[in-house]
């Protein structure tokens, strides 16, 4: 495949080695270079990683270009449905994730099914999230989609919070730590005992790897793609 790389720091650097170890052709773009050769000509399918400020122009450029595209930028989801709307328009394939990792997604879908159980048991509820200090959003976007996720199968909870201002409100705390890949801990507390459910991340391989798959796997595919689409959940 021709793989454009929109972003080209850590993780667009361990995105192409591990493109380039299955074979496929990578063009890197970096922030302030020119996207005017990303087309559908030139390219099957492009990955975003950038920030947050450039992430949904990157994303509609793709798409009005006719090229597949793979967004792992966090923090920029307040543009989200401006995006999607964009995506049906122009009939593109875009394909979000606020973390690549299978393991996390696993996570994810862990973190779902304990909140359900843990629904009036009398336990307060808190996530914990600790990234490298050149990350840009905080909290994370993983954090925020655990968060989610227990605020929609947990009655408890309506709405998420850095700062707890009441007990319908769930806490995210966040770090800023080097070097960490990430490590992201929900945490079940009260009087009797704790539980802990934590998942650590020991490289970017795993999220490089993720975004890689699915890259491999959009070609065919139209519209809007999530990581409960490419793993069946």
């Amino acid at each position: 495949m021709r793989i454009a790389l929109i972003g080209y720091g850590k993780m667009g650097k361990a995105i192409e080695r591990i493109a380039r170890d299955r074979g496929h052709h990578t063009v890197a773009f970096d922030v302030q270079d020119s996207l005017e050769s990303l087309t559908s000509e030139n390219f099957d399918v492009a990955i975003e990683f950038t920030t947050p400020e450039s992430a949904p122009d990157n994303l509609k450029f793709c798409l009005s270009h006719g090229v597949p595209v793979v967004c792992g930028t966090t923090g920029w989801l307040d543009r989200s449905a401006e995006v999607h709307e964009f995506c049906n328009q122009k009939n593109g394939t875009f394909f979000y994730a606020s973390n690549f990792s299978i393991g996390v997604n696993i996570f994810f879908k862990v973190n779902s099914y304990l909140a359900r159980l843990m629904n009036d048991q009398g336990y307060k509820v808190s996530v914990h999230e600790i990234h490298h200090t050149q990350k840009k959003d905080s909290p994370s976007g993983t954090a925020i989609t655990i968060a989610e996720g227990i605020i929609s199968n947990n009655q408890q909870y309506l709405s998420w919070s850095e700062v707890e201002t009441a007990p319908n409100i769930l806490p995210i705390s966040s770090e800023r730590i080097d070097p960490y890949p990430g490590t992201h801990t929900v945490k079940y507390d009260c009087e009797i005992d704790t539980i802990e459910m934590t998942h650590t991340a020991k490289s970017r391989t795993g999220f490089a790897l993720g975004a890689v798959l699915v890259a491999e796997w959009m070609p065919g595919k139209q519209g809007v793609r999530s990581m409960n689409d490419f793993l069946s959940f």
